[in-house]
């Protein structure tokens, strides 16, 4: 029997750990690498070529959504998998608009993961229940409405959204030029042309955009170490 190979990318290493234990108990699955930011899993699934990519959105350096999109141009043959805390319509759209196959909850990835992964392989598009639910209900309406069932209202480039993630992860235009392979002057243009198109001029501003929109992940402070 040929397993199914899979590439986990999230950048908590304990639910890595766990994924890779329920997977590992199925005869038909292989995890065949692990990944713990956007960029690595595409890097990744282009060196190892696995069948599906299991990604979560939040992750840093590059977010889900952009990593689905440069996986589905440049290794079309990987199924993409959402595995995500979020259940917004939003983003289930942006990321099946980006390409991906699938887009499963993290609560209740015990149950659908390892069916999500079977369903992905042989082509076939799998979410979570509550999720396939609203998105019948969604295109109910629109198509009742004749309004489109999807809308592409992003204004950013690729590599503009890049750009964004970075700035509002707190790195410099030098170390985000070393990140994504580009000269300090190019990043300056990428970034003066996103804040024009938002119209947003400040470094906070550009932030508290990412966050909203779910570009980057705004973490719990750290528990103070016990004494």
């Amino acid at each position: 029997m040929k397993k199914i190979k899979v590439l986990l990318a999230d950048d908590h290493t304990v639910l890595r750990q766990g994924l890779r234990v329920l997977l590992a108990a199925e005869e038909d699955i292989e995890v065949v690498g692990e990944a713990d930011t956007g960029r690595h899993a595409v890097l990744m699934a282009k060196k190892l070529l696995p069948d599906i990519v299991v990604m979560d959105i939040a992750m840093p350096l590059l977010n889900g959504l952009q990593a689905t999109q440069q996986l589905t141009a440049e290794v079309p043959s990987a199924k993409v998998i959402i595995l995500s805390s979020y259940d917004d319509d939003e983003y289930v759209q942006q990321l099946t608009a980006a390409g991906a196959i699938g887009y499963l909850l993290k609560q209740s990835a015990a149950t659908d993961l390892i069916k999500a992964i079977r369903e992905a392989r042989e082509g076939n598009a799998y979410f979570s229940p509550t999720i396939s639910k609203r998105l019948l209900e969604c295109n109910r309406r629109a198509i009742i409405n004749g309004r489109p069932v999807r809308k592409n209202d992003d204004k950013l480039t690729s590599r503009e959204q890049e750009v964004l993630q970075l700035v509002a992860e707190g790195k410099s235009n030098k170390q985000i030029a070393a990140e994504m392979f580009l000269s300090i002057k190019t990043v300056e243009k990428h970034r003066q042309q996103l804040m024009n198109k938002l119209n947003l001029h400040e470094v906070a501003g550009l932030t508290r955009y990412a966050i909203a929109k779910g570009v980057i992940e705004v973490k719990p402070p750290a528990l103070p170490a016990a004494s």
